[in-house]
């Protein structure tokens, strides 16, 4: 509460130079984890009294939604900007709250990684929905409300990593795609006549594609946007069964 003291510990640095650095601050109810990186970026000075460069971070729209403000407070992977420093010691019982980048991730400076792969995959399985050309279409057909509720709760991903950082089948030996790739997938196809299932399929059937997860669990429990992520990843399993079952059966045409 207001008055007491907590303290930062920030695990910041260069690749190959990492290092842990303390600040130390009232506790304000209402404040997150950004309002005291905007406090050490104003105010750039350690628990030593020693001027230090600002820490380095992401972040964007401060309200859940951009994911680009991931990092692990308390070896937890979630959102600073709704991370509230009086919630989080209140849960763990100690005044000593920790932030480190993610780990999954090349480390840019501080708390700052670079999700590009992320993305990479994101476009390689085609996860968005082509518009050249669709006013000629038409409309297309409706949707039930039943699979327009799930088709919102997969687009509620916000590509911020936490699922990738959580799963043990990333990491620097896997070609694992993660579950955020599978979720978006399961999105995109779900619109009726994108034209490209089966090329999303295609690539989910590849190395590192859904037969890569080991069904840990983890994303789910770390999703912050509640994404049903280990739904997504049963549904594209099964739907890269029926791909490969088409495929089989599929013959060129001959003369």
């Amino acid at each position: 509460m207001n008055g007491q003291r907590f303290i930062l510990k920030v695990f910041r640095g260069n690749p190959g130079k990492q290092y842990w650095e303390e600040f130390e601050f009232d506790r304000i109810r209402t404040h997150n984890i950004i309002s005291y990186l905007m406090e050490i970026q104003r105010n750039p000075v350690n628990r030593k009294g020693e001027r230090i460069e600002p820490v380095v971070w992401e972040a964007g729209c401060l309200e859940e939604v951009c994911g680009s403000c991931s990092v692990l407070i308390n070896g937890r992977p979630r959102q600073a900007c709704t991370a509230l420093v009086e919630q989080i010691i209140r849960d763990t019982g100690s005044p000593i709250i920790t932030i480190a980048p993610l780990t999954k991730f090349p480390l840019v400076r501080d708390l700052i990684v670079d999700r590009s792969q992320m993305f990479e995959n994101l476009k390689k399985a085609h996860c968005w929905i082509d518009v050249d050309s669709s006013q000629e279409r038409g409309f297309g057909p409706r949707i039930s409300q039943k699979k327009q509720e799930v088709m919102y709760s997969l687009s509620r991903c916000m590509t911020c990593g936490c699922c990738l950082e959580a799963c043990p089948q990333v990491n620097s030996h896997s070609p694992f795609k993660g579950p955020a790739v599978i979720s978006q997938v399961r999105l995109f196809n779900a619109y009726p006549g994108n034209g490209k299932n089966d090329e999303r399929l295609h690539v989910m059937m590849e190395d590192g594609g859904v037969s890569s997860c080991g069904n840990a669990q983890n994303c789910v429990r770390v999703c912050p946007k509640d994404v049903p992520l280990t739904d997504s990843i049963a549904a594209i399993g099964r739907d890269v069964t029926g791909q490969a079952v088409k495929d089989l059966f599929s013959f060129p045409d001959r003369e």
